[in-house]
């Protein structure tokens, strides 16, 4: 293949993007953002249909989370995410954004201490991921989710990085998505009875 070849065919492939062309960042995170958040509908689906089959033992298992804790960790994580989206702001006002990124960065952080100290209380009460489904569920929805937010502080830390504004509308992007997956845990697996 020839190097004009190679080129016409990249430039066929950055234009095809359809409906994903539109979306700030890049097009291939979207692609991933929308298998993330169909894995996340899958497994809040089977936990809310589990809770459906077995009301009782959801209800006694819910009993034993710490929903305070869990909404200091929403507010931590929503904030992180405001700050995400001020450091595009600032980059697209000429500024680096990386004083906002490390502070949304060192917010996030707070997310996974509050989630460590909310899993070692249900350890140090004799709860693991064999208690029961509830438990079983909880554990691989909320780990699966703290393990995004790991991701999501590599992705900003790249972003700052490497900080234009398309790659910080693409780390951003990815920030939100573990932003709102959290805001659909949240009330599925603390709050709804």
């Amino acid at each position: 293949m020839t190097d004009a070849a190679v080129a016409d065919t990249a430039e066929e492939i950055e234009e095809g993007w359809g409906p994903l062309d539109g979306l700030p960042g890049n097009p291939m995170m979207w692609i991933l953002i929308l298998g993330e958040m169909l894995v996340f509908a899958i497994l809040l689906a089977g936990f809310s249909i589990a809770r459906a089959l077995h009301p009782a033992e959801f209800a006694a298992s819910q009993a034993h989370l710490d929903p305070l804790l869990a909404g200091l960790a929403t507010i931590a994580l929503v904030t992180s995410g405001w700050l995400a989206a001020r450091a595009l702001h600032s980059v697209r006002r000429g500024g680096t954004g990386r004083p906002q990124l490390a502070a949304a960065m060192l917010i996030g952080s707070s997310f996974l201490v509050l989630k460590g100290i909310e899993y070692g209380r249900e350890f140090a009460s004799g709860i693991g991921i064999e208690t029961d489904t509830f438990f079983t569920l909880y554990f691989l929805i909320t780990g699966f989710h703290a393990l995004h937010v790991v991701m999501g502080i590599i992705v900003l830390a790249i972003v700052a990085w490497r900080n234009n504004a398309e790659n910080i509308e693409t780390g951003t992007a990815f920030w939100h998505m573990v932003d709102l997956v959290w805001i659909l845990i949240f009330p599925t697996l603390y709050l709804l009875r």
